[in-house]
C-alpha cells in the first residue's frame, strides 16, 4: 500500500468505492488522513464503513474543509450527465482527481512510465512491466491493469511504476508527471463522455502534461490522429519523441512488421517466435515497449530475454486450449470491431465466433478480413444485426449462446480443418461486442470460454492454468 502521510492535514471525499475507491479509502485512513466516502451501491458503502471511512449522503456532505474528490474513473464528472457528487465538488471549487494523482504526490522521486491509447494498452504495459522486473529492476504494474494505484507498493527513488492510463484517468490528473509516456493508437471510442473525437484526444493528451525537458515521449503513428499528436510532441524542445511504424523507416523511431523490429539504428530484433505476441498490432506493442525499455539503458539482450518469456494477458488472444492442430483462442477483450480487426488480421484459417452487445457499426467494417473466416458463429443481441451484416459474404451460424456457439464451432473445425497436412487452424472468440446482454463483464465471458474451450473431448491445455 502507498504510504499517504505526505498529505496528512489534507480531507477528502471518495466516489466510487470499487477497487480503486477502496484502496484509496484505505490508503487514506492508515495515513489517518480523514476521508468521506460515498457509494451508490450500499454493498460498497459498507465495505468503506469496514475500512474506516465516514459515509456520508452527497447531499449532507459540507465542502467547505474538503481537499478534493476523488473520484472512480468510470464515473462521469462531466459528460454525458456528471455525477450529483461531482456537481456539489465543482460548485463547491474543489478539484476533481483519481488516485493515479495521489500517488503521484506521494512518490515524487520515483519514475514513472505512462501507457494510453485506445487498443494495446494492457499488452503494452505488462509486457514492459515484464522486462523490467526479469532485468531485476524495482518496479511496479498497475493503474487500470492489475492492482490499483494506492495498493502498489512505496518503490521511493529509482523505483518504476508502469502505469496504464485511461482518458478518464488522464482528465483527472494535476500534478502527475510522466517520465516516459507512451501513445499507442486513436480510434473511435467513449465518444459519450468525450463528446466527440477530438475531445476524447485532448484527454489522451494529458498524458504529456508537464513532461519537461530530458523526458520521452513514444508514439505510434499508424492514424492520422497519431500523427498530428506526434508532430506536436516533437517539437516541443528537449523531449525525446520516438516515433513508431509499421512497415517503414522512420527517422530516430522503430518499425516493425510480421515479427520483426527495427531499431533506430538498424538492430534487428526477431520475435515471430512469441506465441503471446501475435500479429502486427503486437508489434506495435513490442515496438514501444522496446522504445522504453533502450530509454532506461536496459541491454538489448535483456530486452529479448524479457519478450520471448512474456506469457500474455487473459482475455487478450489468450491461447487456451488445442484439439489436434485446432487452437482455441479467448479474446473476449476484444469489445469493438477495432480491437477484434487485430485478432483477424493475425490468423489465416479462423472459425470465429462473435456477438453480445453490438457497437457502432458492428462488424461492417471488418470486411476486408472475412476471407480468413471460414465459418462465423452469432450468439447474443447482435446476431440479427451481424446476420445481415455477413449475408451473401461468409458461411454464418445463429447459436444463440457462446456453449452452443463453441461446440458448433468445434465440431466443424475438427471436421474440416483437422488431419494430416492440414494447417493449422483456430476457434476464436473475438466478440466485437461488450458483454453485458448475457455476461457479467468481458472477463466473466472470456473465463467462461477458457473453461469450455479445456473441457473438450481431447483438449491440451494451453497457457496459464487459470
Amino acid at each position: 500500500m502507498i504510504d499517504l502521510a505526505v498529505l496528512k492535514g489534507s480531507s477528502f471525499v471518495v466516489l466510487g468505492l470499487a477497487r480503486s475507491g477502496l484502496a484509496t479509502v484505505r490508503a487514506l485512513r492508515a495515513a489517518a488522513i480523514d476521508c468521506v466516502a460515498w457509494d451508490d451501491n450500499a454493498a460498497s458503502r459498507d465495505a468503506a464503513v469496514q475500512a474506516g471511512a465516514r459515509v456520508a449522503d452527497p447531499a449532507t456532505i459540507d465542502w467547505s474543509g474538503v481537499t478534493a474528490l476523488v473520484i472512480s474513473p468510470g464515473i462521469p464528472s462531466t459528460l454525458p450527465v456528471p455525477h450529483p457528487v461531482a456537481v456539489a465538488a465543482r460548485a463547491a471549487g474543489k478539484p476533481i482527481i483519481c488516485d493515479v494523482e495521489l500517488l503521484a504526490r506521494a512518490q515524487p522521486e520515483a519514475t514513472f512510465v505512462a501507457i494510453t491509447g485506445t487498443n494495446g494498452k494492457s499488452t503494452t504495459t505488462a509486457l514492459i512491466g515484464h522486462i523490467l522486473q526479469q532485468a531485476g529492476l524495482r518496479c511496479q504494474v498497475g493503474g487500470n491493469i492489475g492492482r490499483g494505484a494506492l495498493d502498489l507498493d512505496p518503490l521511493g527513488k529509482g523505483g518504476l511504476y508502469v502505469l496504464e492510463l485511461s482518458s478518464y484517468q488522464l482528465e483527472l490528473l494535476q500534478t502527475f508527471h510522466a517520465d516516459i509516456a507512451v501513445w499507442l493508437n486513436i480510434t473511435p471510442d467513449h465518444i459519450d463522455r468525450h463528446g466527440d473525437i477530438p475531445g476524447y484526444v485532448a484527454a489522451k493528451k494529458n498524458i504529456f502534461q508537464r513532461q519537461r525537458a530530458g523526458d520521452c515521449a513514444v508514439i505510434g503513428i499508424e492514424d492520422e490522429p497519431s500523427r498530428e499528436v506526434e508532430r506536436e510532441i516533437a517539437a516541443r524542445p528537449g523531449i525525446a519523441c520516438i516515433p513508431v511504424a509499421l512497415d517503414r523507416p522512420v527517422a530516430n523511431g522503430i518499425s516493425y512488421r510480421a515479427g520483426v523490429l527495427v531499431d533506430a539504428d538498424g538492430y534487428t530484433v526477431d520475435f515471430s517466435d512469441v506465441l503471446t505476441l501475435p500479429g502486427d498490432h503486437n508489434g506495435q506493442n513490442a515496438a514501444c515497449a522496446w522504445a522504453v525499455c533502450r530509454w532506461l539503458d536496459l541491454p538489448r539482450e535483456a530486452i529479448v530475454a524479457g519478450m520471448k518469456t512474456y506469457a500474455g494477458l487473459p482475455h487478450r488472444q489468450e491461447r487456451v486450449a488445442a484439439v489436434g492442430n485446432i487452437v482455441y483462442i479467448n479474446d473476449s477483450k476484444a469489445t469493438n470491431a477495432d480491437a477484434t480487426a487485430r485478432a483477424l488480421s493475425s490468423y489465416d484459417d479462423i472459425y470465429w465466433i462473435l456477438g453480445g452487445q453490438a457497437k457502432e457499426g458492428g462488424v461492417a467494417p471488418l470486411a476486408s478480413y472475412f476471407d480468413r473466416i471460414r465459418h462465423a458463429f452469432l450468439i447474443g443481441e447482435a446476431t440479427e444485426l451481424f446476420a445481415g451484416q455477413l449475408e451473401g459474404k461468409l458461411p454464418y451460424s445463429r447459436c444463440g449462446d457462446l456453449q452452443s456457439a463453441l461446440d458448433a464451432a468445434h465440431a466443424l473445425a475438427q471436421r474440416e480443418a483437422q488431419g494430416e497436412g492440414k494447417g493449422p487452424a483456430v476457434v476464436l472468440l473475438s466478440p466485437a461486442c461488450a458483454s453485458w446482454d448475457q455476461w457479467k463483464s468481458y472477463e466473466h465471458r472470456g473465463d467462461a470460454f477458457r473453461a469450455m474451450a479445456r473441457a473438450l473431448p481431447g483438449a491440451e491445455i494451453l497457457g496459464r492454468a487459470a
